[in-house]
């Protein structure tokens, strides 16, 4: 079988977005799954001595808020810049961590849920209690999903893949793997999409 995906991504990356609508269906396309690995781009960025475009130079930040836009427009994704940006989102990325293990069959329909309420409807995914709406909106307890965030062994999970990450060499989101080989962001996706068709160049 060939080996998964790995798709590194944080809920406050736009690019990570914009890729998460396209890498399933890309992967798809030869016979690959899609193996999503939350990360928290603020201790990446710490690590990597960077921070989020909208908060460095002024004129890339402009730039950086119109290429969002434009890049999912290319894309055919639905994009709305969020009115809070950039934004916490660790109760969203445990809940990713907690029903990869305990309901898998819903961790991806979540994490698409959280995108498209942020970057599509503009809802605030750094409040828990709005986290817990879109897992009920998903069909998950948000009784159970709130306690199941705030276990401790979720909470090192998420520590675990943050770690495991910046060993991996990744310094930003998206970050895809393929076969060991490390591509960052999503205008990275026909370099993805060549490999996967013709192999290593």
């Amino acid at each position: 079988m060939p080996t998964p995906i790995e798709f590194y991504f944080d809920f406050s990356s736009p690019y990570s977005y914009i890729a998460s609508e396209q890498i399933e269906d890309l992967a798809a396309r030869f016979a690959r799954t899609v193996q999503y690995k939350p990360i928290l781009l603020g201790a990446v960025f710490k690590v990597a001595g960077s921070a989020p475009l909208t908060e460095l130079y002024a004129p890339k930040a402009r730039y950086s808020v119109r290429d969002f836009a434009r890049s999912a427009h290319c894309a055919g994704v639905p994009y709305q810049h969020p009115s809070r940006f950039p934004i916490a989102s660790l109760a969203a990325k445990r809940g990713v961590v907690w029903l990869q293990q305990h309901q898998p069959k819903l961790a991806v329909p979540f994490i698409h849920a959280i995108y498209r309420a942020f970057f599509v409807d503009d809802r605030n995914i750094s409040d828990a209690a709005v986290v817990g709406d879109i897992a009920r909106e998903v069909g998950i307890d948000p009784d159970e999903f709130a306690a199941g965030v705030q276990q401790l062994e979720t909470k090192e999970r998420l520590k675990s893949e943050v770690d495991q990450a910046i060993a991996a060499g990744v310094f930003g989101a998206p970050a895809i793997v393929v076969d060991g080989e490390l591509f960052w962001g999503n205008d990275r996706l026909p370099q993805v999409e060549r490999w996967l068709e013709k192999g290593p160049f």
